[in-house]
């Protein structure tokens, strides 16, 4: 695999769209609409991986003042477990520190093992547990890291 990261870029929509539909249940998946609203959050960045041009993954922000959050982290099924998203986090935690980003905080579902471990692994921490946050009634664990500035390159 060759990975690139790079910010997104409005040619990159359907792309993420359609990662975004091929990660999630369709309850859970962001319709184009949410999608593109998030895309146009104040203070929303997203960054793109590719292995050798094609849009693999992505991982979407916001932030304001010294709190940020992740909205999504998406990587295709056959890329997974092969550094891709660990890469993508390293960069958004490393753009949002230069940002002056001192907390990140994200919501993953209380059923979903391999996210938590994901969260856990790169110093992530329960907060607290949201019921019924994602449709169908399922929880979610809201989670946060301090990030430090030595998290900016």
């Amino acid at each position: 695999m060759k990975l690139t990261l790079r910010a997104f870029t409005p040619e990159d929509f359907e792309a993420l769209y359609r990662i975004d539909q091929a990660c999630y249940e369709p309850e859970i998946a962001y319709s184009r609409r949410e999608l593109r609203n998030y895309l146009r959050f104040p203070g929303a960045d997203c960054f793109v991986a590719e292995d050798a041009g094609k849009l693999i993954g992505f991982c979407l922000t916001a932030h304001e003042g010294s709190r940020g959050h992740i909205i999504t982290i998406d990587v295709l099924a056959e890329y997974r477990r092969q550094g891709v998203g660990t890469a993508l986090l390293a960069e958004v935690e490393s753009r949002l520190a230069q940002l002056g980003v001192r907390e990140l905080g994200l919501e993953t579902a209380t059923d979903n093992n391999s996210a938590i471990a994901f969260w856990h692994k790169h110093g992530y921490r329960t907060r607290a547990v949201w019921n019924d946050y994602y449709p169908g009634g399922r929880d979610a664990y809201a989670m946060t890291k301090t990030i430090a500035r030595s998290a900016a390159r």
